[in-house]
């Protein structure tokens, strides 16, 4: 890890777990998953964005896909037994994180207790790359470790909106 990063929540809890990471940094003003993956030389489909979804009665769950997909809403709901699911706005996803988006990381928000869903396509590879938590900053993973500390639900979830509708920001 760079001198220069900040030791961030998301790290400290991987390293109470045990589980090993590589920390990657890129330009903040980035907030789109592909422009991080091409600023840290990654390719886009192994740079997972953390989207906010909101489900019925208010609360809120975690959404994982490859920064190179869009979210189909109608799918994930299906896919988690629900009828609908919907986006907040990105004030109301920072609202509800707490963090700016751009910086939204599954790994930062341990502690909210919400549902975790990482799409299959992660499956392809060894490791993927997440939000640390703070735009900027992103942590190299295993999957399997990712999925195990999380209690991630993996779920086919890369569908292509035809229609554009449940589409995301791109933010991650």
């Amino acid at each position: 890890m760079s001198e220069d990063i900040k030791k961030l929540n998301s790290m400290r809890f991987l390293e109470a777990q045990g589980v090993p990471y590589e920390a990657f940094t890129y330009d903040e003003a980035i907030q789109d998953g592909i422009g991080a993956a091409d600023a840290m030389g990654f390719p886009p489909e192994q740079v997972y964005k953390t989207l906010v979804v909101q489900l019925k009665g208010g609360e809120y769950a975690l959404v994982m896909i490859a920064s190179d997909q869009t979210l189909d809403l109608k799918q994930f709901a299906r896919s988690i037994g629900l009828k609908k699911a919907s986006m907040p706005t990105k004030r109301g996803a920072e609202a509800a994180t707490g963090l700016k988006t751009g910086g939204i990381g599954a790994l930062a928000l341990t502690h909210k207790r919400w549902g975790v869903y990482l799409d299959e396509s992660a499956k392809a590879h060894e490791a993927i790359l997440v939000n640390a938590g703070q735009r900027g900053v992103n942590l190299k993973i295993k999957v399997d470790d990712l999925v195990r500390v999380l209690n991630a639900r993996v779920v086919d979830l890369s569908g292509q909106a035809d229609d554009g509708a449940g589409s995301d920001d791109g933010a991650n």
